[in-house]
């Protein structure tokens, strides 16, 4: 294979056009072309090659990532799943999102407590808010801390929220027979991520 061009990109600063065969390999971070000894004219050898297949590899996941990041926040282990499904290769997946998290655009903490904040103001439970998090990859005491001062920030009170909830419910469910009415409130209260003591004693004020 031969090297046919190394212009500079125009529409990337500090990259540079990689053209192989007379054909567009790819773009490449300049520094990272630094000391592979480039000449165009002439023949590319296999350890070159395969270095510059790694660099293209790695910012084919990189520009996926931002992709995903650009549609919504993610977890980085959910990011990391998702590029993998999509054939990335491991090592480039990993570089990737070592460069995302080194700018601060990828961060476990600032995602969970985001997403805590945004679910809370929904009505979902401490519980279940953890149990999402965990899900979607974020470690578990990552979550629950995240989860805490979310709902103090959002002035999230979850006796109150589970309260409101299950006298919502309760109306809904008025017409069934308290048994069945009080079964149905506590499975519900449940899957909303809200449990103990404080839905024991709710809905045996509610249902009964």
């Amino acid at each position: 294979m031969i090297l046919t061009g190394l212009p500079p990109d125009p529409r990337r600063p500090d990259y540079t056009l990689v053209d192989v065969d007379r054909g567009r390999f790819a773009s490449l971070p300049a520094a990272a072309l630094l000391g592979l000894d480039l000449v165009v004219g002439r023949e590319i050898s296999p350890l070159v090659l395969e270095r510059l297949q790694e660099l293209a590899d790695l910012e084919a996941a990189h520009r996926a990532a931002l992709r995903a990041l650009a549609r919504r926040a993610h977890a980085r282990f959910d990011l990391r799943r998702r590029l993998l499904q999509k054939q990335h290769p491991p090592p480039a997946v990993d570089g990737a999102l070592e460069r995302l998290s080194a700018v601060g655009l990828l961060d476990d903490a600032r995602f969970a407590a985001d997403y805590a904040a945004a679910k809370a103001r929904r009505g979902r439970g401490p519980a279940r808010l953890v149990h999402d998090l965990q899900a979607q990859g974020v470690d578990r005491r990552i979550a629950e801390a995240a989860v805490r001062s979310s709902l103090a920030a959002e002035g999230v009170d979850p006796a109150q929220a589970v309260r409101e909830l299950a006298e919502k419910r309760a109306k809904q469910l008025a017409g069934l027979p308290a048994v069945v009415r009080k079964r149905r409130l506590v499975a519900f209260l449940v899957r909303r991520g809200f449990g103990g003591a404080e839905v024991r004693e709710v809905v045996e004020g509610l249902a009964s």
